[in-house]
């Protein structure tokens, strides 16, 4: 599991441009930059790495085809998931409750957090923009591989990501929206699984709540600034204790 967590973190690190060429951004249709409200170019200039774009940016399509091309649904702004006129005469505690209640039951995943703690981890992500999550399932536990760019978050498998590299579609995406960070303190959190084959509800919560602690955490952004900086230095075992999951 080592070899291959360095492997990867090789791959992701020091081998992007082969990763994010032009070569990757040759299937039909697939992660389509058209619906974007930013000009892709000028993202891409801007991004690190640029092929993020290329991942199809906050997928939120259910059980989308691979064989036949991932292509995200338009990126969604707040104003047409709620009413953000209404919103701002909410107490950020209501509105919190509102937009956690919302999301229940929908395919979705609601969350929230403060504006002080999004800052944190906007900054360090832009340092240290790759990791990977065990996320037990059963009797075992599957690798996730998480690449963030603030304001989203996209995981994949590791195994998928490893075959396919850029072509690998996200088993889940992760949107935050700042707009009421300086009014209310407040950002809201929208998830998406986009394949329910792969991901519950349930496990992408939990792969949220817990990757965004490894950001959080002063201990634990340590092994995340290990597997960005210091592969050869990084134990997978180490990410495993931290979660007391069992090595196999």
């Amino acid at each position: 599991m080592q070899r291959i967590a360095n492997k990867v973190s090789r791959i992701a690190l020091s081998s992007v441009g082969n990763f994010y060429g032009s070569a990757s951004f040759r299937t039909k249709k697939c992660f389509s930059c058209s619906s974007w409200l930013v000009d892709c170019q000028s993202f891409e200039k801007h991004a690190t790495p640029g092929g993020f774009v290329k991942w199809g940016l906050l997928g939120s399509c259910r059980n989308s085809s691979f064989a036949t091309g991932f292509t995200p649904l338009e990126a969604k702004s707040l104003g047409s998931i709620i009413d953000i006129g209404r919103a701002q005469h909410q107490s950020p505690e209501d509105l919190a409750a509102i937009w956690d209640d919302y999301h229940l039951g929908r395919g979705h995943i609601g969350a929230s957090m403060k504006a002080n703690l999004y800052h944190l981890l906007e900054q360090r992500a832009a340092d240290c923009r790759y990791f990977v999550m065990p996320l037990w399932k059963g009797s075992g536990y599957t690798t996730m591989f998480a690449q963030v760019q603030m304001p989203y978050m996209i995981f994949t498998g590791l195994e998928d990501y490893k075959a396919r590299g850029t072509q690998a579609a996200p088993y889940f995406t992760v949107s935050y929206y700042t707009e009421f960070a300086e009014t209310k303190d407040l950002v809201l959190i929208r998830g998406d699984v986009v394949f329910a084959s792969k991901l519950t509800d349930t496990e992408a919560k939990w792969l949220l709540e817990t990757t965004q602690s490894f950001y959080l955490n002063d201990k634990r952004y340590k092994l995340i600034e290990r597997f960005n900086k210091e592969t050869r230095e990084f134990e997978f075992k180490d990410v495993l204790q931290a979660l007391d999951i069992p090595s196999l």
